[in-house]
C-alpha cells in the first residue's frame, strides 16, 4: 500500500514503495500539477485555441489530483470538459480518502465523486464536466483517433515504468490526440522529446515546476 508523505507546499503524495517513486513532486504535489497540466496544457490550449469542449486524456489518474485540479479549472472558467483517464491500479479507498487535497483545494463531495464514480462508464460530474475513468493498461486501451485536445501524460518516471515511455506507447498516445493539440508532461528526457519529434511533434522546453529544473510541452503537428 503506498505512504502518505507530505510535500512542501503542504499538500499530500503518495510514496510507492516497490517502485521507490512518489506519485507527485515532493517539492509540492499540487504546485507542480497546477504548473504542468493546468497552466501549460489545459490554460495554454484555451489561450491560444479556444474551444467549445476540450477534451483532455490523463495517463494516470492516480490521486485524482489532476482531475480535481481540472475539475475546479472547469468551474471557475465555465469552460466545458470532457475529462478521460486511464488507470492500471487505482487505490483503495482508504488511501485517496486520507488524501488532504479536499482540506487545501475544497470541493470535497466533488473529489469524492471522481474516486467513487463507477469505472467505463461516461459521468456527469457537474454540468459541462464529463468524466471517464478507464481501469486499463494504457499499452491495451483503445482510443478513437484524433479524439482529445490535451494529453495530460502522468506515468511514474521513465526510470520507474520504462515501458510507459516507448515509441509504441507514446504513438498510440499521439494517435489519440488531434493535430494541434498539446501533450505535456513533468518528463523533460532528451529520449523523450527526440521520440515525440520523431512522432511528428514539435517540442517545447518549458522551465519546470518548483524543484524541477524543466518541463516538456509538444504539439502535434498537422494544425
Amino acid at each position: 500500500m503506498p505512504k502518505l508523505i507530505i510535500t512542501q507546499d503542504g499538500s499530500h503524495s503518495l510514496f510507492h514503495e516497490a517502485l521507490n517513486e512518489t506519485y507527485h513532486s515532493v517539492h509540492g504535489a499540487i504546485q507542480e500539477s497546477v504548473y504542468v497540466f493546468i497552466r501549460q496544457g489545459l490554460a495554454y490550449l484555451l489561450q491560444h485555441h479556444p474551444e467549445s469542449t476540450v477534451a483532455i486524456l490523463e495517463v494516470g489518474f492516480g490521486t485524482g489530483l489532476n482531475a480535481l485540479l481540472t475539475l475546479q479549472y472547469s468551474i471557475e472558467q465555465k469552460a466545458p470538459i470532457h475529462y478521460v483517464t486511464i488507470e492500471a491500479y487505482p487505490l483503495e479507498e482508504s488511501v485517496w480518502r486520507s488524501l488532504n487535497y479536499p482540506s487545501t483545494i475544497g470541493l470535497k463531495h466533488h473529489f469524492e465523486a471522481l474516486h467513487t464514480l463507477s469505472w467505463d462508464k461516461v459521468h456527469e460530474v457537474i454540468p459541462g464536466f464529463q468524466l471517464k475513468k478507464m481501469a486499463e493498461i494504457l499499452q491495451e486501451a483503445k482510443f478513437d483517433n484524433e479524439a482529445f485536445d490535451v494529453i495530460f501524460f502522468d506515468a511514474f518516471a521513465p526510470s520507474k515504468q520504462p515501458e510507459m515511455w516507448t515509441i509504441p506507447t507514446l504513438e498510440r498516445v499521439a494517435s489519440a490526440l488531434r493535430p494541434g493539440g498539446i501533450f505535456v508532461t513533468y518528463c523533460a528526457r532528451g529520449q523523450l522529446k527526440r521520440d515525440l519529434m520523431t512522432l511528428g511533434f514539435t517540442v517545447e522546453t518549458l522551465s519546470g515546476p518548483p524543484g524541477k529544473k524543466e518541463m516538456v510541452r509538444a504539439i502535434k503537428s498537422g494544425f
